[in-house]
């Protein structure tokens, strides 16, 4: 085996915690911090509220409330994951 990782070799370091259905550390901190699940969450991807809006095809102004929700409807959840490509149960924190 070589000396590289193998995060380093698969270049999937945030998409194996998805699959797994696990929360990432960084996602945690931000969580402990004062952030919501989703805000958590859309900063560890690196993606703007624009952008998620557009995923989800809402205005960005309408996924910035949704952001601020603490515990927002599972419907939201779902579709805000899907957004994300995570599972709705890794907003659930």
């Amino acid at each position: 085996m070589s000396g590289r990782s193998f995060w380093s070799r698969s270049g999937r370091s945030k998409d194996i915690s998805m699959e797994n259905n696990l929360i990432p550390h960084e996602v945690v901190s931000l969580i402990v911090d004062g952030a919501t699940p989703i805000r958590a969450w859309r900063e560890h991807l690196s993606l703007t509220q624009d952008e998620v809006a557009k995923r989800m095809g809402i205005s960005q102004p309408a996924f910035a409330q949704q952001e601020t929700v603490a515990k927002p409807r599972k419907a939201t959840r779902e579709k805000i994951a899907a957004a994300f490509g995570i599972t709705a149960n890794q907003l659930e924190l």
